[in-house]
Formats: C-alpha cells, sequence, structure tokens
C-alpha cells in the first residue's frame, strides 16, 4: 500500500520544512502581547530576572525541574525584559518544532507528507497555545522532535537521507549500529531536553519501542542504550532533587478517561466535529504507514500512556508535561493522507505525484485552520488563562495609597507585586520578613506569627490581596502565619470595600472599635466620596 516514488530535489525538501516553520513563526507571533502575564509566566519573569547565584539558591528549594530554563530565560531577559521577550524563546522554540516535524515527514516518507504534517503541527491550537506562553513546554517540545529527527537519521547511517530514498517502509537499520557522532548528538539533544523538564525523559520509552518495531539489530540496540544511559545519568542529580520538591505538585488530579479524550482531541487540530473524526480515521490510516509509523506512533501514544498510568499512583500529569507527544499526530494524519490519496490514485490509474496533489494537502490545512480560527483568537485573550496579574497591579494602582498596609492572603498571592510592582509602590507589605532574591523563595520569606500580631496592632486600615478560596469559610491554612492572617481579618477588622480583578480579590478593612457599628461611611479607596454600607462583594 505504499506508492511509488522518485527521489525528491533539495529545493523540494528545503521547502518542505522551511515553510511550516515560517508558519508556525507567524501563528506565534500573532496576538503575542496580551497586555498581561498570568501566575506562571509571573514565576518566570521574576526568578529570571535574579542574579545566577539567586537563581541556584532557589532551586535548591523549589522549582529545581525548570532550573535550566530559568537560566536559559535571565540570559535572555537581560536583554530586555518584558512580555513579548519573556514568550519569544518559545514562539521560536515551535517554529523550530514545527520545521523539524516536517522534516521527519521528509526523511520518514516524502516531501508532501512532511509538509501537510509540519503545516497542521502549525495550526493546531494546543500547539499555538504553548508557543505564546513564557514556560519551557514549547522549548521541550522542540527538542523532543530533533531527538527523534537524529535517531531516525542514526537508524540510517546518519546519512542525509533515508536509505530507500524515503519510500516510508521499516527499513532495517545498519548492522554495525550507525554513526557514532550521530549518537553523540543524540544523546546530547535527549539530555538538554531532559534538562529543562525532567518529564521528557520518557520520549526514550517511545524511542525504545521504536527499536523493537523496527526489528533494529544488537549494535544499534547497544548503541542507543549507551547514549540513552548518559542521558538518564546526566538527568539523575535533577530528579534526586526535584523528588524533594514533590509537594508543589500534589496539586494534579489523577487522570481518568475524559482526560485521555481531551488529550487526543487536543493533538488531532480540534475538540469537536468533522475535523477531529477526520483526522482520526486518517491518524488509524497512518498506522499501515510503515517506518513512519514506527517512529511517530511510539512517540504519540508511550509518554502520555505512562504517565496516566502512573498518575494513578503517583499523579503527575498534565497535558503540558507531554506536550512533545504531539508530534506524532500531525504525521500520522499525513501520512495517512498519503496512503488514501495513492490508493485512490492506483484504482484511478494516475500517477498520485503532481503537484496539485501537495496543493490540496495544504488547502485542507488552510481550511482546518480557518474553521479553527475562533479557538486561536480565543487563545489570545486574556480571559484564556487563569488570572491577568496586570489587571490585578492595575487595580491596586488606583485604590492603594502609598504607605498603606498590605496582606497577601496567601503568601503566593504576592505575585501580581512581583510581576507589576508599579501597581504596589509605596504601599506597605505587613507581613514581609525578607525579599524573593535575598530569600532565595518564589514568594518572599514572612514574618512568624507574633511579629505579624505586633505590626498588625498599629493598622487601623488594611488592604488584602487575596486569592478566591482564601476567603471561604472550608479553606484553613497550615502555616501559622497564614492561620492569623485569616482569623486577624476576621475577628479584628471589618470588611468596608471590595472589587475583583481576574480572579483575584483587593478588599478594605477596617478595625472594629468597640462600641460602634461596623457599618456606615468611609472615604473611598481613591479619595472619592464616602462608601455607603452594604456594598455587592463584587463589581464582577
Amino acid at each position: 500500500m505504499v506508492c511509488a516514488r522518485s527521489r525528491p530535489t533539495r529545493r523540494t525538501e528545503v521547502l518542505a520544512v522551511t515553510v511550516p516553520a515560517a508558519v508556525m513563526l507567524a501563528v506565534g507571533l500573532w496576538g503575542l502581547d496580551r497586555g498581561g502575564i498570568w501566575r506562571d509566566e509571573a514565576v518566570t519573569f521574576q526568578v529570571a530576572r535574579r542574579t545566577v547565584p539567586q537563581i541556584w539558591r532557589l532551586l535548591h528549594g523549589v522549582d529545581a525541574v525548570h532550573g535550566l530554563y530559568y537560566l536559559v530565560m535571565h540570559a535572555v531577559l537581560a536583554v530586555r525584559p518584558g512580555e513579548v521577550v519573556l514568550r519569544l524563546p518559545s514562539v521560536c522554540a515551535a517554529a523550530a518544532a514545527a520545521g523539524l516535524v516536517a522534516a521527519l515527514g521528509v526523511r520518514l516518507a516524502r516531501p508532501r507528507v512532511g509538509l501537510w504534517a509540519g503545516l497542521l503541527y502549525a495550526v493546531t491550537p494546543l500547539t499555538g497555545h504553548y508557543a505564546q506562553e513564557g514556560r519551557s513546554y514549547a522549548l521541550v517540545a522542540g527538542g523532543a522532535a530533533g531527538a527523534t529527527l537524529l535517531l531516525a537519521r542514526a537508524l540510517d547511517g546518519g546519512s542525509g537521507r533515508a536509505p530507500d530514498g524515503g519510500s516510508g517502509r521499516a527499513g532495517r537499520a545498519p548492522a554495525d549500529g550507525g554513526a557514532p557522532r550521530m549518537w553523540w548528538a543524540y544523546a546530547g539533544v535527549v539530555a538538554a531536553t531532559c534538562l529543562l523538564h525532567e518529564l521528557a525523559a520518557l520520549v526514550l520509552c517511545a524511542h525504545a519501542l521504536t527499536l523493537a518495531l523496527l526489528r533494529s539489530p544488537r549494535a544499534v540496540w547497544r548503541r542507543w542504550a549507551r547514549a540513552a544511559g548518559g542521558a538518564v545519568a546526566v538527568l539523575l542529580p535533577l530528579v534526586l532533587a526535584s523528588r524533594r520538591q514533590s509537594r508543589q505538585v500534589e496539586w494534579l488530579p489523577v487522570p481518568d478517561r475524559e482526560s485521555a479524550e481531551g488529550l487526543l482531541r487536543a493533538f488531532t487540530a480540534g475538540p469537536e466535529g468533522a475535523v477531529f473524526w477526520c483526522c482520526v480515521t486518517l491518524m488509524a490510516v497512518g498506522l499501515l504507514s510503515g517506518r513512519t509509523a514506527a517512529v511517530m506512533a511510539p512517540v504519540m501514544v508511550v509518554p502520555p500512556a505512562f504517565l496516566m498510568l502512573f498518575s494513578q499512583v503517583m499523579p503527575l500529569y498534565h497535558e503540558r508535561y507531554v506536550l512533545y507527544a504531539l508530534a506524532g499526530a500531525p504525521l500520522l494524519v499525513a501520512a495517512g493522507a498519503d496512503l488514501v490519496v495513492c490508493r485512490l490514485a492506483a484504482l484511478a490509474g494516475r500517477s498520485s505525484r503532481s503537484r496539485v496533489v501537495t496543493a490540496a494537502g495544504v488547502l485542507a490545512v488552510a481550511l482546518v485552520f480557518v474553521q479553527l480560527l475562533p479557538l486561536h483568537r480565543y487563545y489570545r485573550t486574556l480571559a484564556h488563562r487563569p488570572d491577568n496579574l496586570a489587571a490585578v497591579a492595575a487595580l491596586a494602582a488606583r485604590e492603594v495609597r502609598p504607605g498603606d498596609p498590605v496582606l497577601f492572603l496567601p503568601a503566593l498571592g504576592r505575585r501580581a507585586a512581583l510581576a507589576y510592582p508599579a501597581g504596589f509602590r509605596g504601599a506597605r507589605d505587613l507581613a514581609l520578613k525578607a525579599p524573593v532574591a535575598r530569600s532565595g523563595t518564589l514568594y518572599g520569606r514572612e514574618v512568624g506569627p507574633r511579629e505579624l500580631q505586633r505590626r498588625l496592632a498599629g493598622v487601623d486600615r488594611l488592604w488584602v490581596v487575596a486569592e478566591p478560596y482564601a476567603l471561604r469559610s472550608r479553606w484553613f491554612p497550615g502555616d501559622p502565619t497564614e492561620r492569623l492572617k485569616l482569623v486577624a481579618v476576621e475577628e479584628r477588622f471589618t470588611p468596608r470595600w471590595e472589587r475583583e480583578r481576574s480572579g483575584v480579590t483587593l478588599r478594605l478593612y477596617v478595625r472594629r472599635r468597640p462600641g460602634r457599628a461596623s457599618a456606615g461611611g468611609l472615604p473611598s479607596p481613591a479619595g472619592g466620596p464616602p462608601l455607603p454600607a452594604g456594598l455587592p462583594a463584587s463589581d464582577g
């Protein structure tokens, strides 16, 4: 069921790789400046602007898994700190990943398969989402795609082309194991990718299954094992360090059937409808594509399946941790489309090698993009992320006056002030003992309950910046300082004014006075007319 092929020209191969990369770059740059960063990006922004010794100190207590990424971003943000620059490495990495997906299609099948796959990767909403996020996941996806391409080249003996001229047949690897330099390059890329995020190591499990499906000789297994072992040895210190910090992911839920279905929909360029079912059908046909399926199906299936199964015991699964597995989906879809075209051409007694066929595939991907355009637009809005710290800081800038005391409940609510310090300029952080850089923490070190009690004693007017759950009666923190914040504001102060922005509550409290009702008018926070009693809890 494989089409007859002629050897493609170098120009055709280059175009098949560069066009998807250019399209992904354009998609990534579109709407990159959203006018605000959300909580995870805020962590990247404030940590990466510390000195290298300060970053190193932080990693001993928290976020060791992101250590290499923070160091990379330290160099990037040293050029010009800002929201757009924060996301540019992810955009560039996504563009590189699209080109690498296309290069895999060129090598494993033919240029048009690579072109279709790379373009489909570029227009998938999930790719665009993480391409515009100041975190490491797009870089990890690019690294995993690069490692997979190096594996394919190593299995071909390190040559520029596949031994079969790109026929896509499940050919056997060289008996001597291939060129050593290719295996060294493979080991280096895998190690660097895993240091960006340790769960990328699951790509090695996928590659092992590929070797088994291709019935690789012992020499290939030996060289792969040495390369994989070297990468794991480099990763081991990070694994040990991050294991001690495992409480950071305690919030992750146990994945279920809906998690698996949601990931499949995210991987197939559309959450529902005809696009989804068409992609699934072509993907199933693509499993018959021989060498392409042997390389890319494990990449798509093994990391998510392994992580979901492991997470039944200790939850570690999130779609962003297996974003790199997305590379397998568009390649299987494109390979399936190629097989369908070949079979239809054979039944009609015509050649399937015309440029019209290639153009038709590109047009189909363009139509998919048009259908997904509303989703792409939504992903570029501030509403798509859990919060918008710029909006929180802007609200504080309007209402909090210089010298006003502020409590962050809990301490991680300080992230808005860390990301946008101008919004809280002049405010007095009542609970802060040591700032983030000096304390080697993400959100600063706070004073103990006794000292906080002393500081609260001289306060009659208090602002509280609270996460939504912090003001609910069900929440009772384990930290004694956090407990005192919660109890003190409820027992000693009366809420007088409140606004909510992007899920974060800014509330003004005044001290309860003996013999006086807590209700009544107060000057408004911005210096306007007195506020009436009985204000609504939020302005919506």
